[in-house]
């Protein structure tokens, strides 16, 4: 039986203190996981911090229970920082520091043995064969003695240690393998519909969520988004019933709840939860582009019911939630892609279209030529699809949306693009454009959705 290896490392992509962007995903998978498997043990990595932070019982039974944990604290990131003193308070050595290259690391921390490795210019890995064997050379080294590496069992004689009952490890050892089951059994489900998610969830062992880990309740509600139907949503709401208090809490939970409102009608709440949101965290591109998308299909509905005056003010509060959003992370095309469309489609074109436009453009090109020039993802190249709309160039168009269709992931992702480029057309052609090509492109993704909701 393998030894356990907990990972405490952020998640994504993440600015550090040079203005590097890390993609911490890609550290992870190139130089972590194989690392801690060329030391014989099994890497476990904590749930995501996008869950808001939340620290629950799960998560102390792995920093309490697992032979071996190695924290990445690149980008001084608070959630590892916390985990990583919880570590070093309960268990007195078998912890590996490591960092990218050049961090400055905090007094506290200075003194520990870490290791550094490398990342290019851009955050990308330089050498993932030479760093993961490192880590796993520190791993070796961590298993053949039992030298204290925690600053609290150094310096401070008589720490009680911790014995740990076997019987209760294994216990944990069950429960991590559960939860590897309930990830694969979504991702498959996801791809099948609703019902079989609902299946998955129904398991009686995950009945009382105060006992499962934050990490598969955000799969299911993930996972039920992902099907892109009413009942997905409706699932959702029920399910984030169901949820702890701090989970229930937690940001990213809460914007899924306010996309789910949304969707099924619900506009008043869901800008409700997510108006709380901005007021608790501040303005941001994922709750921002959440609100905008309310506040956008208010437009729609009151424009389609002839309430003139409501749509334009509806759409202002669009434009300005979107606008807000891309301000507060000029790096997240998204809610600027939404921006200057929505200026486009404006009776009168705003005339800060132009000025803005190039800095989303910027933006977006930078997100698909990400990690090296690789193809990136469906909304990289479905950005740069209206982006090439929006200029007019019907080759660009063409091209990015070639790109895009051959990543699409979930039914909703073309139909949400489809959506954005029926407006733009159906407002020039008010004003009397030629806008045959875009019908054609409409077409594509539309084919695109069928086809994944076939599947």
């Amino acid at each position: 039986m393998k030894p356990l290896c907990f990972v405490l490392m952020p998640f994504g992509r993440k600015p550090e203190g040079t203005g590097r962007i890390i993609d911490f995903d890609a550290v992870y998978n190139q130089i972590i996981r194989p690392g801690v498997e060329a030391a014989g043990m099994e890497p476990i990595r904590a749930d995501q911090e996008e869950i808001g932070g939340t620290i629950h019982k799960p998560m102390f039974e792995r920093l309490m229970l697992c032979e071996y944990a190695i924290a990445d604290v690149t980008g001084a990131n608070p959630n590892v920082y916390y985990e990583l003193g919880i570590r070093h308070a309960l268990r007195p050595h078998s912890t590996v520091i490591i960092f990218a290259e050049n961090t400055t690391l905090p007094f506290d921390i200075a003194q520990q043995r870490g290791a550094p490795y490398r990342l290019d210019a851009n955050g990308g890995v330089v050498d993932g064969e030479g760093d993961s064997a490192m880590i796993a050379q520190r791993l070796r080294t961590a298993n053949e003695n039992t030298h204290d590496d925690s600053p609290l069992f150094q310096m401070i004689d008589g720490m009680p240690r911790i014995e740990v009952d076997h019987a209760k490890t294994d216990i944990f050892r069950d429960r991590v393998a559960i939860a590897r089951e309930y990830r694969d059994a979504l991702e498959v489900a996801r791809r099948q519909g609703v019902d079989a998610v609902r299946a998955v969830a129904a398991d009686p062992r995950l009945a009382e969520l105060r006992n499962v880990e934050a990490g598969i309740i955000v799969d299911m509600l993930l996972s039920f988004r992902a099907v892109g139907t009413a009942e997905g949503c409706q699932e959702m709401v029920a399910l984030h019933a169901r949820m702890p208090k701090e989970l229930q809490h937690a940001r990213m939970v809460r914007e899924q709840l306010g996309f789910a409102l949304n969707r099924l009608g619900r506009s008043d709440e869901a800008e409700k939860v997510l108006v709380e949101v901005i007021r608790e965290f501040g303005p941001n591109s994922e709750t921002n582009g959440l609100l905008g998308r309310v506040y956008k299909d208010l437009w729609e509905k009151a424009k389609a019911d002839g309430q003139r005056i409501p749509a334009r003010g509806y759409l202002k509060r669009a434009i300005e939630t979107y606008r807000a959003g891309f301000e507060a992370d000029w790096r997240d095309p998204y809610p600027g892609i939404n921006v200057v469309t929505l200026m486009e489609i404006q009776d009168k074109p705003d005339p800060g279209l132009e000025a803005l436009l190039p800095v989303v453009r910027y933006a977006a090109n930078q997100r698909a030529t990400r990690d090296g020039g690789s193809a990136g993802d469906y909304w990289d190249h479905a950005t740069l699809l209206e982006l090439a709309v929006l200029a007019r160039d019907e080759e660009a168009a063409e091209e990015a949306a070639a790109t895009a269709l051959a990543l699409v992931r979930e039914p909703w992702e073309p139909a949400t693009t489809a959506r954005n480029l029926r407006l733009i057309r159906e407002a020039r052609e008010t004003r009397g454009e030629d806008v045959a090509w875009l019908a054609e492109l409409e077409e594509a993704l539309a084919d695109a959705e069928a086809r994944m909701m076939a599947k």
